[in-house]
């Protein structure tokens, strides 16, 4: 889930879009797979620092409760069963890769890692990673698109327990005032965001902005429309976007969304002054707390529903084993993992912190406690992993995809022209 956990990224080339009063972060995966093979390629014979034989250290971004918490009683309850003990390091998720290269460097890394799902190839590239099939961790029922962000070249190397994606959030009491059903198409989303749109309001809200988050906003119309993030600049990627920018071009959403997190799309929405907005059910928890505030939640709309299916972005972090050299400590690794993916554990942690087991036959249960959830739970049985089709270069075309996304909302070119542009640093 992209609300979480932030890749640290490094400068690529100087595109002629850097002079544009757009701001931007770019990442290139030459930029970060190099330095990293660099550093972790002699990270095996090293073992994993000063912990003793029993005690496993753990290295994860959950900085904040309830995740740090509940993940934390998930650890604690799979190293029980196993008889060890564990060490706990939770940083920053902008942080996260920089250390894992210094501890690549000084051959301490951890026994267990937890990686945002798209940043897994990257580092399993550098043979930094154990693949689960040598040390016994289960990978079967788990849905397509888990497996394929835990894959690199055909092993696995990491899996999710949770996952998440995006969906439409509506104000219920708004869209009955208008007299509108939640929309389901592309021309009845404009229509419904123009009819909502008043003093003091916005039909709509999303993340535009340029980070991973404007590029995970963007996918679902993208990828619904027929678009391939192999090619960048087709007809189906421009009229994804120019959905988003007639939205803004219109007036129907802030041109602030090019500056909007997506903790400041919620925001918008819980104040009113937003009738829809784009987001993940993360935010739920925050939501049911404010009173007055009937909300629903329903599939993002395609542009043609008889022809189109909608495709959304599957979010949700990884844990891996490292390949630290202690070949005891990485199979205790391995069962403590196992024990943490068990069913009963992925349900727990799933219902507390809002997020979809990654095993589908566990769906059923989850929405008997969730139900909220049913809208999301849909989509995740067909959500897609964003580095199934570049591996390793999935950033590159991240940043180019949130570039064009800057480009067309701000008014710079439209959407094509933002799109040829951006691709041609891919």
């Amino acid at each position: 889930m992209e609300h979480r956990c932030a890749s640290t990224t490094r400068e690529g080339p100087t595109p002629a879009w850097r002079d544009r009063p757009v701001s931007r972060r770019a990442v290139t995966a030459a930029g970060l797979v190099a330095p990293l093979a660099a550093l972790l390629a002699g990270c095996g014979s090293a073992g994993s620092g000063d912990a003793g034989p029993g005690t496993l250290r753990v290295l994860d971004t959950y900085t904040n409760d309830p995740d740090h918490g509940i993940i934390g009683s998930a650890l604690d309850a799979a190293a029980q069963k196993v008889g060890v003990t564990l060490e706990r390091v939770s940083v920053a998720g902008d942080s996260l890769i920089q250390r894992v290269l210094q501890q690549g460097s000084s051959g301490t890394l951890p026994d267990l890692l937890m990686l945002d799902n798209p940043d897994l190839q990257q580092i399993a590239s550098t043979t930094a990673l154990r693949p689960f099939d040598a040390l016994g961790v289960p990978t079967d029922g788990y849905t397509e698109g888990v497996t394929a962000a835990g894959t690199y070249r055909g092993r696995v190397y990491g899996l999710a327990p949770t996952v998440n994606t995006i969906a439409l959030f509506y104000d219920v009491a708004a869209l009955e005032e208008a007299g509108l059903e939640p929309p389901t198409t592309w021309d009845a989303l404009r229509d419904a965001a123009a009819a909502l749109t008043r003093d003091g309001r916005y039909g709509i809200a999303f993340c535009g902005n340029a980070t991973y988050e404007g590029t995970w906003q963007y996918l679902p119309f993208f990828w619904s429309n027929g678009a391939d993030e192999r090619r960048i600049a087709s007809p189906e990627a421009a009229g994804a976007l120019d959905l988003l920018a007639d939205l803004v071009r219109q007036g129907h959403a802030s041109t602030s969304v090019l500056n909007w997190s997506q903790a400041d799309v919620k925001d918008q929405f819980v104040a009113g002054r937003a009738a829809m907005m784009v987001n993940g059910p993360w935010q739920i928890p925050e939501l049911s707390g404010v009173d007055g505030l009937e909300y629903d939640v329903v599939t993002l709309p395609t542009r043609d529903p008889a022809t189109q299916t909608a495709v959304a972005p599957l979010g949700g972090e990884v844990w891996t084993v490292p390949a630290t050299g202690d070949r005891a400590k990485e199979r205790l690794a391995a069962r403590v993992l196992t024990e943490f993916l068990a069913d009963e554990s992925l349900l727990s942690m799933a219902e507390q912190r809002y997020t979809v087991p990654a095993r589908p036959a566990l769906t059923g249960a989850f929405l008997e406690a969730r139900p909220e959830m049913a809208a999301f739970a849909d989509l995740i049985r067909d959500a897609r992993a964003r580095t199934a089709q570049l591996g390793p270069d999935w950033p590159t075309t991240a940043t180019a995809l949130y570039t064009a996304v800057q480009l067309a909302l701000s008014g710079q070119g439209s959407a094509a022209d933002a799109l040829r542009e951006a691709g041609a640093y891919v």
